[in-house]
């Protein structure tokens, strides 16, 4: 079964994208920030990320950063509400920085899905 690693600060999206991956016969697990989903990372293999690129402690960037440095086939989804500035400033740098999609909040979890699908049918 392929793993999916999910970080985002806010409880409620994290739950509901927990859900929506395991509904679609995925493993999932979760964390409140990068600095959370960094020790998972380093613990247990996974088969893709969706992170938040707005979260305390470690953000999105540097969690995209770390995970192109040290697991660079890792497959990266980013997710953002944007902050202050907007989603359409954080996106763009997270897909320069390695991110192979992004979505801004709110987005359709179907979509998601299809993104999940296609980018782990490209890494086997």
């Amino acid at each position: 079964m392929r793993k999916i690693l999910i970080m985002d600060d806010d409880e409620q999206i994290l739950s509901m994208l927990a859900r929506s991956v395991e509904l679609a016969g995925f493993a999932a697990a979760t964390a409140v920030n990068g600095r959370e989903g960094q020790r998972l990372l380093e613990k247990q293999p996974f088969d893709l990320v969706i992170t938040d690129l707005i979260m305390p402690e470690k953000e999105g960037m540097e969690t995209i950063s770390y995970i192109k440095k040290h697991f660079p086939a890792m497959k990266i989804i980013a997710i953002s509400g944007g902050g202050r500035i907007g989603p359409e400033t954080y996106l763009p740098a997270a897909l320069e920085l390695g991110a192979d999609m992004a979505f801004a909040k709110p987005f359709s979890v179907d979509d998601l899905l299809i993104a999940v699908r296609k980018l782990l049918a490209a890494a086997a």
